[in-house]
């Protein structure tokens, strides 16, 4: 990267040297100026079929590689990727929104600029409920001093934050005497100290002690750390959904994911059982914790994430949780053989029965077979995820969802990020067809970049999940030929898929077809559900009907 001279290209270099070597969008005249910078650096700027799609792509991109980034222009750019932010926020994804704006020389007299909304201001009013950091770069002066504060709290915080450059200013000169001050974050030393003590003193004099790991293990970077804890105490390892495929899925300790009822039974009885419960960077919300049919005892449990810090009823102040972890390894901790039944391990056989009717539980136990080292499973909600929580990945961070911000449309987009950071990994991309009719066309991005994900459309007409909870047509989507979708793009392949000999077929091919993306109309009955999604609705529908 060439030396910064001016906060559009002083930004460039910060996220470059953040490891952001991609950035989505969409363009437009109020970052039309950024957005030639960006042609002209390290930096790859790839321009989405929509504003939505960027951000879902650059979200899974944070997700994977620890920073992401999406430049839109002002208010029909920016407004368009609220819902993305949000889930950035909700599930901890440290994105970057760069926003271009109406130059402060425009400004004056408050003129009726088109893409405004009510003043000048709205978009960043907007953008600070749903950031961790927020600035507006119009004084060179401070210009850097302020991206470096922004992008310090989304690595800090690991959640989005925003970022918006007035068109005038893109290529204004930088303050040259601005020197760096690095603030080292660093847990206080005898909270520490102290909370490791009783927390090691609880697992010692415990008869079951269980991990439950969750999201911020993979946010930041602590699954070579887990990794070690458990090869050295043997504890065995349950997830929640937003933390699966933190440790590889085939560890002889790893017992499933805990969700409550909707989980994997055996984890939910034996975590539910521990006489000490482990919590790493878990969220306690209603999809982790089953719509809150899960029950744990807090009088039990070790509660640590990057924001606080809970030992039985004892709360702990400045503890990070990558210093707790390390803590937790460099202990004395005795090493205990759980003798945990041999249950969780991934299917051996599978053979597709002809002229049978797919059904979901066949897909995905085809699917489990399916999988690849070279594989990451990319998840949409409703089945796609909760079908999906059974899927044994091969390697960790394999499994990318929105499994509590819950937006539909995530899958497709996503892909697209994901491949991004690593080329080689293929993406095999779960979506529902309400969810693929929302952001399925950035198949058309991923054509023209050269990807191959494989995408598999579970079409059964409608939102499946929704249609137990409280039926009716607006549950109905329009049946499309999704098979055909690359006929319109001019490359891809497609394969509609009604029976298990044709699915069967469908997978082979897809999986020797490498040169492009390859798309799956798997047909399945309307009311055909997984077990773990039938427990969900039944949970969700008393509430929608009382």
């Amino acid at each position: 990267m060439e030396i910064a001279n001016s906060i559009g290209t002083y930004l460039i270099q910060r996220l470059y040297e953040h490891g952001v070597h991609h950035v989505f969008g969409v363009p437009g005249d109020f970052v039309l100026g950024f957005n030639k910078l960006l042609e002209n650096s390290s930096i790859q700027f790839i321009n989405t079929c929509d504003e939505q799609g960027a951000g879902f792509a650059a979200d899974a991109y944070a997700r994977l590689k620890g920073l992401g980034a999406v430049c839109i222009t002002y208010s029909v750019g920016g407004l368009k990727v609220t819902n993305t932010t949000a889930q950035a926020f909700a599930e901890k994804s440290p994105v970057v929104i760069i926003s271009g704006s109406p130059g402060t020389n425009e400004r004056i007299k408050n003129p009726l600029l088109h893409h405004k909304v009510r003043d000048f201001d709205t978009q960043y009013k907007i953008f600070q409920e749903l950031t961790v950091a927020s600035t507006v770069l119009n004084n060179p002066d401070t210009a850097c001093q302020e991206i470096d504060r922004v992008l310090a709290a989304a690595l800090r915080y690991k959640r989005p934050v925003y970022i918006e450059i007035p068109r005038d200013l893109v290529n204004k000169p930088v303050n040259p005497n601005y020197q760096r001050i690095s603030q080292p974050d660093i847990s206080n030393p005898d909270t520490l100290a102290e909370a490791l003590a009783e927390a090691v003193s609880l697992i010692d004099a415990a008869r079951q002690p269980v991990i439950l790991a969750g999201v911020e293990m993979h946010r930041f970077g602590l699954q070579e750390a887990l990794l070690k804890l458990v090869e050295k105490t043997n504890i065995p390892v349950a997830e929640t959904i937003l933390g699966k495929s933190v440790m590889s899925e085939m560890h002889p300790n790893k017992i499933g994911i805990y969700a409550g009822a909707i989980g994997n039974e055996f984890a939910r009885q034996y975590v539910e059982s521990s006489d000490c419960l482990i919590l790493l960077g878990a969220f306690l919300s209603d999809f982790n914790l089953g719509v809150f049919t899960a029950h744990l005892n807090p009088k039990n449990s070790i509660y640590v994430t990057s924001e606080k810090t809970s030992i039985q009823l004892h709360n702990y102040e400045d503890i990070r949780l990558q210093d707790f972890v390390q803590g937790l390894i460099e202990a004395n901790i005795q090493r205990r053989e759980p003798n945990l039944p041999q249950t969780f391990k991934p299917p051996t056989s599978y053979s597709p029965v002809p002229h049978q009717p797919i059904a979901i539980a066949r897909l995905f136990e085809r699917l489990n077979s399916f999988l690849g080292n070279d594989m990451i499973v990319i998840a949409d909600v409703g089945d796609a995820l909760f079908a999906g929580l059974d899927l044994f990945v091969h390697d960790k961070s394999r499994f990318v969802s929105s499994a509590y911000y819950a937006s539909l449309g995530f899958a497709v987009p996503a892909g697209l990020g994901a491949q991004f950071v690593d080329p080689h990994v293929r993406p095999l991309v779960l979506v529902g067809d309400g969810a693929f009719q929302m952001t399925g066309m950035e198949l058309s991005t991923i054509a023209r970049y050269g990807l191959n994900p494989i995408v598999i459309v579970l079409n059964n007409r409608g939102y499946g999940t929704e249609r137990p909870m409280l039926d009716g047509a607006f549950n109905d989507v329009l049946l499309w030929q999704y098979s055909r979708i690359p006929e319109v793009l001019g490359v891809g392949r497609g394969f509609n898929v009604h029976t298990e000999d044709e699915l069967e077929v469908a997978l082979v091919e897809s999986r020797a077809h490498t040169d492009s993306f390859c798309i799956l109309d798997v047909h399945l009955d309307p009311h055909d559900q997984s077990p773990a999604l039938k427990r969900l609705t039944d949970t969700l529908g008393k509430r929608v009907k009382a």
